[in-house]
């Protein structure tokens, strides 16, 4: 089908299935990979001998060209193809993983892990933008709701896939995305329409991504140098500076191309920038929470890796369960309600979670709070989702989703960066539970703090779409 030919699939039809199990599938693997990999940080810190900071490293180095790329990979799909650039960064993943999986040390997996990154920022737009083009409008409620749930399923069952294969070894983290690449790809070959942006800028920018990738590069490792005590302080220092003012740079330089990665002019919408603040503040949290409470429960609590995975279970279940529901709820009533209690109802969650210590049993102290760390997950992830997409052009989906992806990315580095150096975690306090319990505790304030920001801010800025029609109606009846 050519890219400029209208796609109007239904999600009840055979081809409608099989492109969101393709896009689930592909952006699945991106998510379990930021998760999986927590659950073997203890097994593979021991084994490359790696303080906490290396331990971050393994982490932000995917998550700092995923989220200093991904408004390029959005962009590049817009104008070159969603499909073939969908293709192109499934394949890249794949081929990174292997490296990661193969990695000799600390540093060859950190660098494999920077270049598995670039596969993830390559594919990840491309997913939800592929849903937004293929799907008839009556349908992408559904769609994203499905997609939104499975892939936060398949986040969360990161830490018990990371269980199982940490028995065998951590490499086997890595190795397993092989074969879900290899499906991905030859499911979107042979089923997922292409689509592209005709109206796409027909150049690249080149200095917006340089200059955001290495600004966000500097003012990581300057946040993570500031807890490794063996990081040159005037070293660390001057990351920071030069981090800041590379990111400035990036504004001005944005300001003022016409053929921006980031057009100012895509935060005209409330709606839209409403939604990207929740989105920051969540996903801050999700990530912080994700890090360091597998490793909590593995060093503190004394469980195995494969236990630390399966006490988390039940998050998995209920997204599974209740996203589509929460998605389709949200089209009915408006999406601000759900945005607002589910990141409360986390933060309460974390709350309860941060009290687990070395005599703690998995039924009083773990299972109740992650029930209902689940059941605000899967209560704000599909509204969200949608409230983003929803207040941008259809043409600018890439884009859109892009950019949402791009918050929530930056969010994560910047959390798995800051949170550990301001609760106090630093050099190998993750093998001593007596210096890393504190540290937790401290950290799951934060992280409900993020929480909560997270619904206040949804609760004063998100608006519901029969608020504004409303409006516009009480508005119109003045003038007459």
């Amino acid at each position: 089908m050519d890219a400029s030919e209208p796609v109007a699939l239904g999600l009840d039809e055979p081809r409608g299935r099989w492109v969101l199990a393709a896009t689930v599938l592909g952006s699945g693997i991106v998510l379990l990979d930021g998760t999986v990999v927590n659950v073997a940080l203890p097994a593979l810190g021991r084994d490359l001998h790696a303080g906490f900071a290396g331990l971050q490293w393994t982490v932000n180095g995917y998550l700092l060209t995923l989220a200093a790329l991904i408004l390029l990979g959005g962009s590049l799909g817009d104008r070159f193809g969603r499909r073939r650039v969908f293709v192109v960064g499934t394949v890249w993943f794949g081929l990174a993983s292997l490296l990661c999986g193969l990695a000799p040390n600390l540093q060859t997996l950190v660098a494999a892990r920077v270049v598995q990154g670039v596969g993830g920022a390559l594919l990840t737009p491309g997913s939800l933008a592929l849903l937004q083009a293929s799907f008839r409008p009556a349908d992408r409620g559904r769609a994203i709701g499905a997609w939104s749930g499975f892939g936060a399923v398949a986040g969360a069952v990161g830490p018990f896939v990371g269980g199982l294969v940490v028995a065998v070894s951590w490499r086997w983290v890595f190795l397993l995305n092989l074969p879900l690449c290899v499906a991905v790809v030859l499911i979107a070959q042979r089923q997922v329409p292409e689509s592209s942006d005709l109206e796409a800028a027909r150049s690249v920018d080149v200095a917006g991504a340089v200059l955001g990738a290495l600004g966000l590069a500097a003012l990581t490792y300057a946040l993570i140098g500031l807890g490794d005590s063996a990081a040159p302080r005037k070293l660390v220092l001057a990351a920071g500076l030069v981090g800041m003012s590379l990111l400035v740079a990036f504004v001005l330089v944005e300001r003022r191309t016409d053929e921006a990665l980031l057009p100012p002019d895509v935060f005209a919408s409330r709606q839209f920038t409403a939604a990207n603040l929740v989105t920051f503040a969540v996903y801050a949290a999700l990530a912080g929470f994700f890090l360091l409470l597998v490793v909590h429960l593995q060093v503190v609590a004394g469980y195995s890796p494969l236990g630390s995975g399966v006490s988390l279970v039940p998050v998995t279940l209920a997204m599974g369960a209740l996203s589509s529901r929460s998605g389709a709820l949200a089209a009915r009533r408006g999406p601000r309600l759900q945005m607002t209690v589910g990141p409360l109802i986390m933060a309460f969650a974390v709350l309860i979670l941060g009290r687990i210590g070395p005599e703690a049993t998995y039924a009083t102290d773990v299972l109740p709070g992650v029930l209902l760390f689940g059941l605000g997950l899967a209560t704000t992830v599909a509204p969200l989702t949608t409230t983003v997409l929803a207040a941008a052009p259809d043409r600018h989906a890439g884009l859109a989703s892009g950019v949402n992806n791009a918050v929530a990315r930056t969010a994560g580095l910047l959390a798995v960066a800051v949170l550990p150096v301001a609760a106090g975690i630093t050099g190998n306090d993750y093998q001593d539970p007596a210096r890393f319990a504190p540290g937790f505790r401290t950290a799951s304030l934060l992280i409900a703090g993020l929480l909560a920001l997270g619904g206040v801010l949804a609760v004063a800025t998100v608006r519901n779409p029969q608020d504004d029609a409303g409006s516009e109606a009480e508005a119109a009846a003045i003038e007459r």
